[in-house]
């Protein structure tokens, strides 16, 4: 199956890159193309059919259900794997939001608890808790914002003793996270699915105001669980089934790979079953088909920026 790479679009000045997406500024507005590379343990990885698109689309549903809590970038969604997004001053926090004890990532809660920490992240955690366990309460712990390396640990004291952003806007960020938190877990679990944890990235607009931006509640952001069968499989130890990324996490995990050195090249089926994935969890949580958008990302942009030309 064909993958999106990367996007060169002429006429739009430089191209930026992150480790998903290129973007382009073009006044106050950004270009955002979600590409299909795949990255884990903050390294790209491959490429995922079709991923590119899942992201773009699911995101703009959960945009679209959350802006009433608060504000967010997006203006448009020309192409399946193109956004037009007010610009934004991007704050260097990661607002990760948890609902249960679990991961595999150095930055996660489980590593922590099950090496005999019970203070993570500032949170006192009690003894006796068992992996994959739902906490009394969603809780934060927030995490640097890195382009390059890891993502670092932060705690909302060490936030405000850095002078990050000020206490005003921690408590606003605070807050509009826990609340789409709250929004994603009810409608997911209409869907027959678990939001465990996800992260979401704020910035600030033209007149200093909180926005949301990035993506929400993707199969990259989060972890999604199937709610029917939680319970008897965490009675049991097993891993609860999912439908994000952990199913890839896991996978290297077991080849020995945590981020360092050279990855180990995936199979092919392997990725074709990451893909099926991605798409499945669209379609449960929007109920809507999947649908590929083979159209010219290029025309498109220039569409949907009155501009006409090469």
């Amino acid at each position: 199956m064909k993958v999106l790479k990367t996007v060169n679009l002429k006429g739009l000045g430089k191209k930026y890159s992150g480790k998903v997406r290129d973007y382009y500024i073009v006044g106050d507005k950004r270009i955002l193309v979600t590409t299909d590379r795949v990255s884990a343990f903050d390294r790209v990885l491959d490429f995922i059919p079709h991923k590119g698109q899942v992201l773009n689309k699911i995101s703009e549903f959960w945009f679209d259900r959350t802006k009433d809590i608060v504000q967010n970038h997006v203006l448009s969604v020309p192409h399946g794997n193109v956004t037009i997004a007010k610009s934004a001053k991007p704050i260097p926090i990661e607002m990760v939001v948890r609902g249960y004890l679990t991961g595999v990532t150095g930055t996660s809660i489980w590593g922590s608890y099950e090496k005999g920490e019970r203070v993570i992240y500032g949170i006192k955690f009690p003894n006796g808790m068992k992996k994959n366990q739902k906490l009394p309460k969603p809780i934060i712990t927030p995490t640097t914002k890195a382009e390059v390396g890891h993502d670092q640990r932060l705690t909302g004291k060490e936030i405000l003793k850095k002078k990050i952003v000020s206490p005003k806007l921690w408590r606003e960020m605070e807050k509009a996270a826990l609340a789409i938190f709250g929004r994603g877990t009810k409608i997911c679990a209409k869907a027959g699915i678990i939001l465990v944890d996800t992260k979401y990235e704020f910035g600030l607009d033209n007149k200093g105001k909180l926005m949301l931006i990035d993506e929400v509640h993707t199969p990259d952001s989060s972890r999604f669980w199937i709610k029917t069968t939680y319970s008897e499989r965490f009675k049991k130890g097993l891993e609860p089934e999912n439908f994000d990324k952990e199913f890839m996490r896991i996978w290297f995990k077991k080849k020995g790979y945590a981020g360092d050195g050279k990855p180990p090249v995936m199979p092919k089926s392997f990725i074709n079953k990451i893909s099926k994935r991605y798409i499945a969890i669209y379609e449960k949580i929007t109920g809507k088909k999947f649908v590929y958008d083979k159209t010219e990302i290029k025309d498109q942009v220039k569409k949907a920026l009155g501009k006409k030309g090469k």
